[in-house]
């Protein structure tokens, strides 16, 4: 990934949308603190370490929007003044919800997807990192990064840590092509039990499966 970032960073919506429901489905099976949401305004992570976060936005096949922030990598400032990350953003950019995040200094990426490709604003010379690594390496081409990450919130012994890479990335790939089902569910979250350890909140990730549109 490129320092900072740039649109050619970040893999097909599509694809950015498979890991990370892959992601929010484990996460919040094994935790009822998840950081994970998902509502009308997209699947968001509400903390990525040092209060970063990030949210994803997919509003129709030809449209989408990535944005967040890592309070150690981004750069939201030139001299004293905040940078304008929306400047010439296209129309059919959720607008309201975006400028509510600028006005909170919520911001230190912004990339929108259109005609096939992302987009950012130019960067002033001065801003030598945006946070996206920081905040969501995983939206690069090392499928590694969102595969460690869906892995670790198992929290399983390091001796299934293969097995649940292969069945993360079996279920990921599922969830690229919308066929999930609740068995596909079941057996992700099943790879990953150990026994003595609480059951994983199958209901809750199905009902996330569900509202993210992965499941058959």
């Amino acid at each position: 990934m490129h320092t900072p970032s740039r649109p050619e960073d970040l893999e097909h919506p599509e694809l950015l949308w498979a890991r990370a429901v892959t992601m929010a489905v484990v996460d919040t099976a094994h935790s009822a603190g998840t950081e994970f949401a998902l509502d009308d305004d997209g699947l968001w992570c509400h903390s990525t370490g040092g209060c970063g976060w990030w949210r994803l936005t997919v509003l129709d096949e030809g449209h989408a929007v990535f944005c967040g922030q890592d309070p150690d990598g981004s750069h939201t400032h030139v001299g004293e003044e905040q940078i304008d990350f929306l400047a010439g953003g296209p129309d059919w950019l959720p607008w309201d919800l975006l400028r509510d995040d600028a006005a909170g200094n919520l911001f230190g990426f912004v990339y929108w997807w259109e005609n096939g490709a992302w987009h950012r604003i130019a960067y002033p010379d001065e801003v030598r990192e945006d946070g996206l690594d920081g905040a969501a390496a995983w939206v690069g081409a090392d499928e590694g990064e969102y595969l460690g990450l869906a892995v670790s919130s198992f929290d399983a012994p390091g001796a299934l840590e293969r097995s649940l890479t292969e069945a993360v990335a079996r279920f990921a790939a599922l969830a690229r092509e919308r066929k999930a089902d609740p068995a596909a569910v079941a057996a992700l979250l099943a790879a990953g039990q150990v026994e003595g350890r609480p059951a994983p909140r199958l209901d809750a990730a199905l009902d996330l499966a569900t509202r993210a549109g992965i499941l058959t």
